[in-house]
C-alpha cells in the first residue's frame, strides 16, 4: 500500500512540474478591456518589442539600496498613450518571433538558472538621439514612472511561484514629469530580496499603437548601433 502511495505521489509531482514547464506566455494585453461573450479580455498591444538576455554576478549596472540593478535601454521615437513592460525568468523553451538575443543569452540559453524578477520603467530627460552617449546617460535625470514585483498574469516560475513581473503605465499629458514623450527610457530589473541576480530572462516593451523605430539594447553602445 505504501509503495502505491509513493508511486502516486511521484506521478503527481512529475505531472505538476510538467504543467509549470508547459505554461506559455500569453499575448501581452493592454489596459483596454473588451467583453467577448461571458469573458472580459485585455486587448493585446499592437506593438511589442522583445529582448532575451542573461543576468549574472559581476555585470550589474548599479547597486541601489543594497540591490544589484541591471538596465535595458529603450529609445521611444514617438509620444505613446501607454507603455507596457513585462519580464519572465527563465526563458526556457519559450519561442518569441523577432526577439533580439544578446550574446550573453546565446551563450547561456540552456541555463536553468532563474531569478525573482522586480522591474521598473524609468524615463530620462534625454529627448534627442544625438545626445545619447555614456556620459549623458550617467548624468541624466531618471524618473521612475512605475514598478512591479509579482504578477498573476505572468507564467509561474519552475518553483511554482508567481514571481514574474508585468506593469502598464498610462501617460499623464497634464503632468510633463509623468508624460510618455519621445526620449530615452530604461527598464531596470533586479530581485525583490537582496541577493544575486542570475538567469536567462525575456523582457518586452509594448504599446497600443505602432511605434516605428523603437530600439532596445543592454548597452548604450548597442543602442546607438540600432538607432
Amino acid at each position: 500500500m505504501k509503495t502505491k502511495i509513493l508511486i502516486l505521489a511521484v506521478i503527481l509531482a512529475f505531472g505538476s512540474n510538467l504543467n509549470v514547464q508547459a505554461q506559455k506566455l500569453k499575448k501581452f494585453g493592454s489596459s483596454i478591456e473588451k467583453k467577448i461573450g461571458p469573458k472580459t479580455i485585455k486587448v493585446p498591444y499592437t506593438d511589442v518589442v522583445s529582448y532575451m538576455g542573461y543576468a549574472a554576478s559581476g555585470n550589474e549596472d548599479e547597486v541601489k539600496d543594497g540591490k544589484k540593478f541591471y538596465y535595458i535601454y529603450v529609445w521611444i521615437p514617438a509620444v505613446a498613450p501607454e507603455i507596457g513592460v513585462r519580464m519572465m525568468s527563465p526563458v526556457g523553451k519559450t519561442k518569441i518571433k523577432k526577439a533580439t538575443q544578446s550574446a550573453a543569452y546565446t551563450e547561456n540559453a540552456k541555463s536553468t538558472d532563474y531569478f525573482d524578477t522586480y522591474i521598473t520603467l524609468e524615463r530620462s530627460d534625454i529627448i534627442s538621439k544625438d545626445n545619447i552617449n555614456e556620459g549623458a546617460v550617467k548624468s541624466a535625470n531618471w524618473v521612475t514612472l512605475e514598478r512591479n514585483d509579482d504578477s498573476s498574469e505572468m507564467p509561474k516560475q519552475p518553483s511554482g511561484s508567481s514571481y514574474n513581473s508585468l506593469l502598464r503605465y498610462k501617460s499623464e499629458a497634464s503632468d510633463p514629469l509623468k508624460a510618455l514623450t519621445v526620449g530615452l527610457y530604461r527598464i531596470g530589473f533586479t530581485t525583490y530580496k537582496t541577493g544575486e541576480v542570475k538567469g536567462t530572462f525575456l523582457a518586452e516593451v509594448a504599446a497600443p499603437i505602432k511605434l516605428p523605430g523603437v530600439v532596445m539594447a543592454k548597452t548604450i553602445e548597442d543602442l546607438k548601433k540600432g538607432l
